[in-house]
């Protein structure tokens, strides 16, 4: 079977791709994938890939300028094209925007997994976890799986053991790049730390100054020699941490992704911020200390690599959602300090483990894998009994089973942790939820005895006051997504709709009793 993935994200999520080719690839099929056109050389890097094709959105922008038939045609002819090209028996679109649903569909010429399309141009999901994919993109907080997990069950994967196992570069590539740090100054036999300084935005950025310090601290103390990794637009960064006197070799500007890849591989350790680099030294398991600021979090997008080191700021309004203006400054950015993250380094280089590091205003974590085979976060900081990390872990139980159509099986303690302030706000909108679902419950019955106009307008009014109790709370806004859209999708159908909202109903009975008020 031609099986084709259609990820139109950016380099690290296209990354993120490669346990869900590999799962395919152990099924016996036979694994294309179509990009953006400026990260198709990405795809070099992917283990088990038999085709490729990027997509020229660019040059389908400017066609549309001059004449939407014409740009349009040059989409059909794309689609035309990659058919020809790889003969697809099945599309999986991880890509939840409409135009990658459009793509997804002209592709497959039927039914769509992963995101898709109904025969109206509603969006429609393959599995409930596509859905969820959707709604934790969109709101910051509400995921607690990493996104590589999300990809895999998007994907309808169930393998215990997923490999991210990105393509070792060729040893030609890794002399080459031994030669070029040799000729911009980095001593022979050196080991060679990297250093990405650059993010998708500045308010994603460790400061270089820190960058700097942390990297003076590491040739002093333990002889790893600095090396700058990032693209050419991170040149400024590269000058203003030059301007440190720190010695050390820069590779911004000076590779492409095969090149960054081999240069990667090089490292005994890279420091990064969240960025696609990151997710390139998990792949080709190179050690990776990560740090996230503003709205990034490791809970989802951190590095999908066991023993990698993540740091983010104990603040309490971290992650902050998108879009959001910060009134204090991108504080974040000063509250991780340089010394802390020598200490992690001190640790693991001399004993070989990240280091317990309480009380140090960061929130520190170590990537591991969990006894459900999805990657999880052990904290080395005492955070893990912290009112956020309770939170996430009782909805990774939860969710966990409501998505794979299981019923809720916690055991009682799990939310023993949370404050009686927390579980009492959150107890009272889930039990005006469950009054409610019962109440369209009983509405649904009637309904389907006798289907009469004004019955149906009670009906929608009740699934509708649902949607705005569960979108009031932000610690439900991914059940809110989910009722939303899955409702919809049930809801051509009473008794299927009747049976969802069951399900639904058993969550939120589940999490009301779990959260119920201790002696």
């Amino acid at each position: 079977m031609n099986t084709l993935v259609v990820n139109l994200t950016r380099f690290g999520d296209l990354l993120q791709t490669q346990p869900v080719v590999c799962g395919l690839a152990a099924r016996g099929e036979r694994v294309g994938l179509v990009c953006l056109e400026n990260f198709v050389q990405a795809t070099a890097l992917l283990s088990d890939l038999s085709h490729a094709s990027g997509i020229p959105g660019a040059r389908f922008l400017a066609d549309l300028d001059r004449s939407w038939p014409h740009a349009l045609a040059g989409c059909l002819d794309y689609a035309d094209k990659v058919r020809r090209e790889f003969a697809p028996d099945r599309v999986i679109n991880l890509t939840p925007s409409l135009p990658a649903r459009l793509l997804a569909r002209a592709l497959s010429g039927g039914a769509v997994q992963g995101f898709g399309l109904d025969d109206f141009g509603f969006g429609a999901y393959s599995t409930p976890w596509a859905a969820f994919l959707e709604a934790t993109s969109r709101h910051r907080g509400s995921s607690p799986f990493n996104l590589v997990d999300l990809f895999r069950k998007a994907a309808h994967l169930d393998d215990d053991r997923p490999s991210f196992r990105l393509k070792d570069p060729e040893p030609a590539a890794l002399e080459a790049l031994r030669a070029l740090l040799a000729e911009l100054g980095a001593p022979p036999g050196a080991s060679p730390v990297g250093l990405q300084l650059g993010a998708s935005a500045a308010m994603r950025q460790w400061p270089v100054e820190s960058f700097a310090s942390l990297a003076r601290h590491l040739l002093d103390r333990h002889g790893l020699f600095p090396v700058l990794l990032g693209s050419g637009g991170e040149q400024a960064l590269a000058e203003a941490f030059a301007a440190s006197g720190v010695p050390h070799a820069s590779l911004v500007g000076r590779t492409g992704l095969a090149e960054l890849a081999a240069a990667v591989r090089l490292m005994r350790l890279v420091v990064s911020n969240d960025t696609g680099t990151m997710h390139l030294a998990a792949g080709l398991g190179v050690p990776v200390l990560a740090v996230f600021l503003a709205t990034a979090q490791p809970w989802d997008t951190g590095p999908y690599l066991p023993g990698a080191c993540c740091v983010e700021p104990d603040m309490e309004c971290h992650p902050c959602p998108f879009g959001h203006q910060c009134p204090i400054g991108w504080a974040c950015r000063e509250k991780v300090r340089p010394e802390v993250l020598a200490a992690c380094v001190d640790g693991w280089m001399e004993r070989g483990v990240w280091p317990e590091l309480p009380g140090r205003g960061v929130r520190l974590w170590e990537s591991v894998v969990q006894p459900d085979g999805f990657m999880g976060l052990r904290s080395l900081s005492g955070h893990g009994s912290g009112e956020r990390a309770v939170w996430i872990g009782v909805q990774r139980l939860a969710w966990r089973r409501f998505l794979d159509g299981l019923p809720p099986a916690f055991e009682g303690h799990e939310a023993d942790a949370l404050t009686e302030e927390f579980r009492a706000g959150l107890r009272t909108t889930l039990e005006q939820a469950s009054a409610l679902l019962e109440l369209l419950a009983q509405q649904a019955r009637v309904l389907l005895a006798a289907p009469r106009p004004a019955l149906r307008a009670k009906f929608m009014t009740t699934w509708q006051r649902l949607h705005a109790l569960f979108s009031a709370d932000q610690r439900l806004c991914a059940l809110a997504h989910l009722w939303l859209h899955l409702s919809q999708d049930e809801g051509q159908d009473i008794a299927r709709f009747a049976a969802f909202a069951d399900s639904v109903s058993q969550l939120v009975r589940a999490l009301r009793d779990l959260l119920a008020s201790r002696p």
